[in-house]
């Protein structure tokens, strides 16, 4: 039973994306849209750091999950019955969001370490016919005991202590895997050793991007609802779905099909997914929920002053969407995306435009610079569309 729980490698063939996958995904829906409002609701500073940190969290859940099922199959009944406890957990952090620094710090961290311990400690065992995998994860779950002490030490001490508690815990967690998940007595990981499923890493972080944009669209949908429909109100959710439409067409026109490839021809395809799907889909994500938050204010109050923390918002978003896409392209093909840096650039001079303009205008010079990137890259890509050889 046990050699069954792992996927079975097909030479020329990539393991699906499971029914039982998608599900749990849903729980991260609700996770998208709550750090949105929560972003929204703290416009400063404090507000923007830890919106910041529990998106981190919430994108460590999910990816680390993803890993995980690119080992296992979903579909046998244990590791499906994993999946449902594990969207369980992740239903308590979702709702937990709005109050992790505040009453619900404790129910937020306690689901937080048990998923990533208990789901480590799972995969050790299910994999214990093959040493090598299990041997990983027995480090892995190492590190998450270390950080899950400091987010269960930040959640259970004072209140002044959990943002210092928490940063260390996440700092740790995002060094674990460039350092190998070095442990005492087992030594550290090596990604050659790895192997990995290009097709299905690719896959399902393109379904959480849809994901990710389908809360930006829902949120322009119940934001529009609410308010009269004159003219700049129709022209707030026209950006706005224009925005959502451009990010879509960057990310799947460039990136679809970019790393399947490239794991499937490097020597060393787990360094490539470390890289470009653990870390740089980062920026990317969170660039997503930073617009929807934009769009929804934009939305609000489209020929409003734009005040500086609107600015964040409607530029910052697009930026770190760009940023992200940029390292990834630069993680698959070691080139530097020139749509992309004059993408960024576009967005600057916005930026610096931003006291001049309404939050409708600002969002359209946003959305506007990304149709560039977007339309750019369709007319090029045949220029970067092979993978460059990794060493």
């Amino acid at each position: 039973m046990t050699r069954k729980m792992l996927r079975e490698r097909i030479h020329g063939h990539h393991a699906r994306v499971t029914n039982v996958e998608l599900f749990f995904d849903l729980v991260f829906v609700f996770a998208i849209t709550q750090l949105s409002h929560s972003l929204l609701a703290h416009l400063d500073s404090a507000g923007a750091l830890h919106a910041a940190l529990l998106m981190l969290a919430v994108w460590w859940a999910w990816i680390y999950t993803t890993w995980i099922t690119n080992w296992l199959d979903p579909d046998h009944p244990v590791v499906r019955s994993m999946l449902f406890v594990l969207m369980g957990l992740g239903l308590v952090m979702s709702t937990s969001l709005p109050e992790a620094f505040g009453e619900r710090a404790q129910p937020f961290a306690l689901a937080y370490v048990v998923l990533q311990v208990g789901r480590s400690l799972f995969m050790v065992w299910a994999s214990r016919s093959n040493p090598g995998l299990s041997q990983n994860f027995v480090r892995i779950a190492a590190w998450f005991a270390i950080s899950g002490a400091l987010w269960i030490a930040g959640a259970f001490g004072p209140s002044d202590l959990h943002l210092v508690l928490w940063a260390a815990a996440l700092a740790i967690e995002f060094v674990a895997a460039p350092a190998g998940y070095w442990t005492p007595g087992l030594g550290r990981s090596v990604t050659s050793d790895w192997t990995v499923e290009g097709a299905h890493m690719a896959e399902r972080c393109g379904l959480f991007i849809i994901i990710c944009l389908g809360e930006s669209v829902l949120v322009t949908g119940a934001t529009f609802a609410q308010h009269v429909w004159d003219a700049a109100t129709i022209g707030a959710a026209t950006v706005s779905l224009g925005g959502s439409i451009a990010m879509w067409w960057i990310y799947f026109n460039a990136h679809a099909d970019a790393g399947l490839r490239a794991i499937a021809e490097s020597d060393d395809p787990g360094r490539i997914a470390r890289i470009a799907y653990t870390y740089a889909h980062i920026p990317v994500v969170a660039g997503i929920i930073v617009t929807a938050a934009g769009d929804e204010l934009a939305l609000a109050h489209p020929l409003g002053h734009t005040e500086a923390s609107a600015t964040w918002l409607i530029v910052g978003g697009p930026a770190l969407f760009l940023l992200g896409g940029a390292w990834f392209k630069f993680a698959v093909f070691r080139t530097v995306s020139h749509p992309r840096t004059v993408g960024l650039g576009l967005l600057a001079v916005a930026a610096v435009a931003a006291p001049y303009l309404t939050p409708l205008a600002l969002s359209a010079a946003a959305t506007a610079a990304l149709v560039v990137v977007a339309t750019w890259e369709t007319f090029t890509l045949p220029g970067f569309a092979k993978p460059q050889p990794h060493t």
